[in-house]
């Protein structure tokens, strides 16, 4: 196995996808792998290190890379790490430092990938106070709640937000609150918005009385 190390330096100038390592064991390639993580790691090259022990399932080191982005506050990129170490308790705490500070989106990928409802339903709720609707709307709609995601439109449209209110009741197949929007565009004259929502919402009659009323 030792003699393998040698051809570590030409794995990682070629690529780890470019190199054909089939006339090896798995055994082989497993160590391959991970030697090459290790060089990686040291050249701070962290991404491709990701790559190669996810390679050798090597569920520890691949913890490690997820420590050094969090030590970085590459909170994503750590997340991802996590992932794919299979680490539930990393990704749980992670999850939880970063709803703390404050960083939705890397809390959103670490709970939904444990999927706990609970925190991300926490997570909603913070964007929702927070006004990162955007956020807000896509964890509803990882959950599946519909009801929040219509009351998150209504906020929207009362407020002017108009393509968050679409978004919202789409996801939520919210038929009577998207003809309700689309009577708002229009009177508001935004013609081609108000379609889009009638369309939506399955409002033949309006539809029609825009196409033969209105050059869209």
């Amino acid at each position: 196995m030792s003699d393998f190390s040698r051809i570590v330096p030409t794995i990682i100038e070629k690529g780890i996808e470019k190199v054909d390592l089939s006339m090896f064991s798995q055994e082989a390639k497993t160590k391959l792998m991970e030697d090459v993580g290790d060089e990686y790691l040291k050249k701070g090259r962290l991404i491709e290190a990701i790559k190669a022990y996810s390679l050798a399932k090597n569920r520890g080191k691949l913890e490690k890379v997820g420590d050094d982005f969090k030590r970085v506050s590459d909170y994503s990129s750590a997340v991802d790490a996590y992932i794919l170490a299979n680490s539930t308790e990393k990704l749980l705490e992670l999850g939880d430092k970063c709803l703390r500070d404050g960083s939705m989106a890397p809390a959103v990928k670490a709970f939904k990938a444990v999927g706990d409802v609970n925190r991300l339903s926490l997570v909603g709720e913070e964007c929702v106070t927070k006004n990162k609707i955007d956020t807000a709307i896509e964890v509803f709609a990882i959950l599946g709640n519909v009801k929040r995601l219509s009351e998150i439109g209504d906020i929207c449209m009362k407020d002017g937000r108009l393509a968050y209110a679409a978004k919202a009741f789409e996801i939520a197949k919210d038929r009577d609150n998207l003809s309700k929007l689309g009577d708002f565009c229009l009177k508001e004259n935004l013609v081609n918005a108000a379609l889009k929502c009638y369309q939506l919402a399955g409002n033949n009659i309006m539809v029609e009385f825009i196409k033969q009323n209105f050059v869209v």
